[in-house]
């Protein structure tokens, strides 16, 4: 009778010991599991404001990049090569002929606006040019995403017989989707 107690006791023993160990694994899954996700935590936090960061250098470089095509482009016409300027005698040509180029850079509006010098906001056409500051190229009534960067603006102007280069600080918007 006696050999069958200490087998029971020993057993009860071991069975402690593998429950007490099953709780010390469990405890140390559960602490690494938190450990990892806090790092993760910690590692993802500034993407969100990256991503941000990144959606403005690109809407920037859009910008600029359709400022500087072409169609939009100084050039050398202003004496010597520019870059962020857009020839407003240019612009206002092709807002003649924008249904052409409505699908050419992939975006649903561009508009060019004239910061200074200051006048009162007057939409740009072949009547009223140059007396005018915004000139609205596609005019759909579509507003998506609004980017934009500072540009010069210039144009030819004519005074007292003589023809000069008239540049001012100005703004192109690009609208994309939402």
């Amino acid at each position: 009778m006696q050999i069958m107690v200490v087998i029971k006791t020993t057993n009860k023993k071991a069975q402690m010991k593998i429950q007490q160990m099953s709780f010390m694994l469990i405890a140390v899954a559960l602490f690494f599991i938190l450990v990892g996700l806090f790092v993760l935590i910690w590692s993802f936090a500034g993407l969100r404001e990256s991503a941000e960061l990144l959606q403005e250098k690109n809407a920037m470089l859009l910008a600029t990049k359709i400022a500087n095509s072409p169609e939009f482009s100084c050039e050398t016409s202003f004496g010597g090569t520019k870059t962020n300027c857009v020839d407003l005698d240019k612009v206002i040509n092709l807002k003649t002929n924008i249904d052409k180029y409505s699908d050419f850079w992939g975006v649903y509006n561009i508009k060019i606006e004239i910061l200074y010098p200051i006048q009162e906001r007057t939409e740009c056409s072949l009547g009223n040019y140059p007396d005018c500051n915004v000139i609205d190229l596609f005019d759909k009534g579509i507003q998506g995403l609004a980017y934009w960067n500072y540009v010069s603006v210039c144009r030819k102007a004519f005074e007292e017989s003589q023809t000069y280069d008239k540049c001012s600080i100005g703004k192109v918007f690009v609208y994309e989707n939402d």
